[in-house]
């Protein structure tokens, strides 16, 4: 006979008390029927043996009798397990519409968590999961010795896309930017949209300033591409250049925001010289 075992609560956290009772009424009518199986064996074997010897057609009669007796039971058993059958059905129906409805929560919270830490526009982190990123790497950044760099990039005359075609024009220009940045990241760098036309960009485990420039470089060249959209059925190809401040850790401020401070005046010194990037410190 099968032995059906539960645990005190599900794999959710939930009492499993009237699964238990309902499989204990499964284990009881298993019982009954085995038990009525046996019985019917043996009023086989008595008819079997009173058909071979006529003179004992008493025990045949008593035989009769207990198999009467024992469909009874067979029936009543077979009874139970179709009620127990029936409250296995809506038990687990049950369990699936609770289990459902765990699984919708955990998606709202993941989507909840999803919109409080990205950008609703391009999907990029946004400053609260930057800034969270970047306090977590100036961490491992002071334990190992190593550096970082805090970019602040700049679309510039960005504004005039939004005066000549319209912010929904815009706002397409901004998420093919924002595709072109993820592009250029490496494993652990973070790029980030701060808000409006302005991005974040981490860079982890620097070994040499070139390294920085380089990226910076290379998110300028990727930024200048004509970004082709279309907008109301008109197909537009707006041109947009970026200016690229940097902060290195250890070389500048050591917190969080002062690194993004940094790295916000470096862009601004760029965007005056129109010098493409410059460097927090450097003339």
């Amino acid at each position: 006979m099968t032995t059906l075992h539960t645990d005190s609560s599900s794999k959710d956290g939930l009492p499993a008390t009237s699964l238990a009772k309902v499989l204990g009424r499964s284990e009881h009518a298993e019982e009954m029927v085995a038990a009525c199986a046996q019985d019917l064996h043996v009023v086989n074997s008595v008819l079997r043996e009173g058909l071979a010897e006529v003179g004992s057609l008493p025990h045949v009669d008593v035989a009769l009798e207990t198999n009467a007796s024992v469909t009874e039971r067979t029936e009543a058993a077979a009874a139970e397990l179709s009620a127990v059958n029936l409250a296995l059905i809506v038990e687990v129906k049950e369990q699936l519409r609770v289990e459902n409805q765990l699984a919708d929560a955990r998606a709202n919270a993941n989507a909840a968590h999803q919109a409080a830490m990205h950008d609703a526009l391009t999907g990029l982190p946004n400053r609260v999961l930057f800034l969270d990123r970047l306090e977590h790497e100036l961490a491992v950044a002071r334990r190992h010795g190593w550096k970082l760099a805090v970019m602040f990039i700049d679309l510039d005359d960005f504004k005039d896309i939004n005066d000549s075609y319209g912010h929904a024009a815009g706002d397409l220009v901004l998420k093919v930017v924002a595709e072109r940045l993820q592009a250029t990241t490496r494993a652990g760098d973070t790029v980030s949209r701060h808000g409006g036309d302005e991005f974040l960009y981490l860079l982890t485990e620097v070994r040499d300033e070139r390294d920085v420039i380089g990226v910076a470089t290379k998110i300028i060249a990727a930024v200048q591409q004509p970004c082709d959209v279309a907008i109301a059925g008109l197909s537009i190809s707006p041109r947009v250049n970026a200016s690229v401040g940097i902060s290195i850790f250890p070389d500048q401020e050591v917190s969080a925001d002062a690194l993004i401070s940094a790295a916000d005046r470096a862009m601004y010194c760029a965007k005056r010289h129109r010098s493409g990037y410059a460097m927090h410190g450097r003339k």
